[in-house]
């Protein structure tokens, strides 16, 4: 009998990436396709889900007709949401296993490795998630149209919103309002047709722009990242409040925002063990290895 292989994947509203382990730990490939939340846009995720193994197989050398020798971890945006998790798990997947939980939960897998912990994933959208003595915590997170105040999309989406404020009056001009105006020919009715089919990853690409000019001091730059720190702060203390004795930032906004964090807050932050690709692929093992006793101790 050949030796398992582990993919792990990690999803979210921009990306969705992909890491394959053999039984040792080795990495052998690693791939990255598009968004995959299985709740705002299913059919999409699942194209992610199947493009970023495929790129993971042949980064691994190992073919594509070998998904079916892998054994499988989810990390999904939208996996919280019943129905979303329904319909995949209803779904014939290609792998030899399969095991499906949120972003969150793979990330807080990595970060602190099962032990007691708690993340909070700062990138396109924004939530948190804490394990003590077995209580799960979730802080936040309800999706792009009600939550994710700590993220890039509701920054970018921000920074077109207070853009569009400055062309009435309503707002001073900033250099920041002008390069937004700029990408846009200077025409808000392009900016309106722009929102009307915006995701949430489309609002985020503005985040950097928002980031670049925060450093240099632009007024309605600053303001918008001092919101979305204190998003971020809002859900640390709240984790930190139910007792995390340990708290990591991951995703992409993670790292830029450290520095607008009170030190109090930066205080409470450590470093993760390891990152979600490596949370779904623990996920993964620890599910082979349970279907693999039951497997035992049947025969």
């Amino acid at each position: 009998m050949s030796k398992p292989f582990f993919i792990g994947v990690d999803g979210g509203a921009t990306s969705c990436r992909a890491r394959i382990r053999d039984m040792d730990g080795s990495l052998l490939g690693e791939g990255e396709s598009g968004p995959a939340n299985i709740h705002s846009n299913f059919r999409l995720a699942m194209e992610s889900v199947r493009l970023a193994c495929e790129a993971a197989l042949r980064s691994a050398a190992i073919g594509e007709q070998s998904l079916q020798r892998l054994h499988a971890g989810l990390g999904l945006a939208g996996a919280g949401i019943k129905n979303a998790c329904d319909r995949l798990l209803s779904q014939k997947m290609p792998f030899a296993s399969t095991v499906l939980e949120t972003d969150a939960y793979v990330a807080w897998l990595g970060a602190h490795q099962g032990g007691d912990g708690a993340i909070v994933i700062l990138g396109t959208g924004s939530c948190g998630l804490a394990f003590i003595k077995g209580r799960r915590i979730g802080v936040a997170g309800w999706g792009a149209e009600v939550s994710d105040e700590a993220g890039g999309q509701r920054m970018g989406r921000e920074a077109l919103r207070r853009a569009l404020w400055t062309l009435d009056g309503r707002a001073e001009k900033t250099a920041l309002s002008a390069a937004i105006l700029d990408r846009f020919g200077g025409d808000p009715a392009k900016i309106v047709r722009f929102a009307s089919r915006a995701t949430p990853a489309l609002y985020a690409e503005f985040a950097p722009l928002v980031l670049q000019y925060a450093s240099a001091c632009d007024p309605l730059a600053v303001t918008l990242v001092q919101e979305t720190a204190e998003a971020a702060v809002a859900i640390i203390d709240r984790l930190a409040e139910v007792g995390s004795p340990a708290i990591s930032l991951v995703g992409g906004l993670a790292e830029p925002l450290m520095q607008w964090l009170p030190p109090r807050i930066r205080d409470l932050i450590t470093e993760p063990q390891s990152d979600s690709l490596d949370g779904s692929i623990l996920m993964a093992r620890r599910a082979f290895f349970r279907l693999d006793s039951v497997r035992l101790r049947a025969g």
